[in-house]
């Protein structure tokens, strides 16, 4: 007679176990008369929903890009920025030309993700994408030309940093006059379009590690944990110190809550 696995070594391998044998398993599981094996399969069963819910999320975020591969040559560009909202440090913008069809889990919104997750992503894109450009407008320019403007200026530097020129831009809701290439304005684009989600990570993950890198000069403003942005803390410190060098001036600072 065969000796039944143990529960504790049955769980270790399901955590183990790539998606693809998922359903092997659950169903050997189902057969298990065990209570402990029953709970197991639940748990088995939930992952696999999750997974399925996952890909078929996945597969919706790649809906633009088919539609355009289905039709056309060429290659996409991706491109969003990330800090526009902030009271201080630069707006970068990103440009991201994924392989088609390319599968990254959890690709997503990078608002959407955790500091983890994205990180973890953004090593990944590195890796695979084609081609990336980057555009980061300093806050004293932001103050010059006004956010919006210095946005646009950061978009059309990362596209001009791409050692690839895609066929066409899908961008998350603006649109760039000045450059010569097809365009798709896409609202929401960074949760329709997995280019555009690419090029959101891009773009927080490099504004992050550049806040931080601020941080170490400017401790006092809590750049590593705020990013810039208004947060309780960070209006209390610049009500204390004043603005720093990397302080945007036009910007209109909440009074202390």
């Amino acid at each position: 007679m065969t000796k039944q696995k143990s529960l504790a070594n049955i769980e270790s391998e399901l955590k183990q176990l790539p998606a693809e044998s998922l359903p092997q398993a659950l169903q050997k599981l189902e057969q298990d008369s065990r209570k402990g094996a029953q709970i197991l399969a639940q748990k088995a069963k939930k992952k696999l929903e999750q997974i399925k819910k996952e890909k078929e999320r996945l597969k919706k975020l790649w809906t633009y890009e088919e539609k355009y591969y289905s039709e056309n040559q060429g290659l996409i560009a991706g491109i969003d920025e990330a800090g526009r909202g902030p009271l201080a440090g630069p707006v970068v913008a990103a440009a991201v030309i994924l392989p088609p069809k390319i599968y990254i889990p959890h690709l997503n919104d990078s608002k959407k993700l955790s500091y983890d997750t994205r990180e973890q992503l953004y090593d990944i894109i590195q890796k695979e994408a084609l081609g990336i450009g980057i555009g980061i407008i300093d806050p004293e320019t932001i103050d010059q030309i006004n956010i919006l403007q210095a946005t646009i200026k950061a978009m059309i530097e990362a596209v001009d940093q791409l050692k690839i020129e895609p066929s066409i831009l899908f961008i998350d809701a603006l649109s760039l006059p000045e450059v010569p290439l097809q365009q798709e304005k896409i609202i929401q684009g960074d949760q329709k379009s997995a280019s555009i989600a690419a090029a959101s990570i891009i773009a927080k993950v490099t504004r992050d590690h550049l806040m931080e890198q601020w941080d170490e000069l400017y401790p006092e403003y809590g750049f590593k944990q705020n990013k810039g942005y208004g947060t309780k803390q960070h209006i209390e410190a610049i009500h204390t110190y004043g603005l720093s060098p990397i302080h945007r001036r036009t910007f209109q600072i909440p009074k202390k809550s």
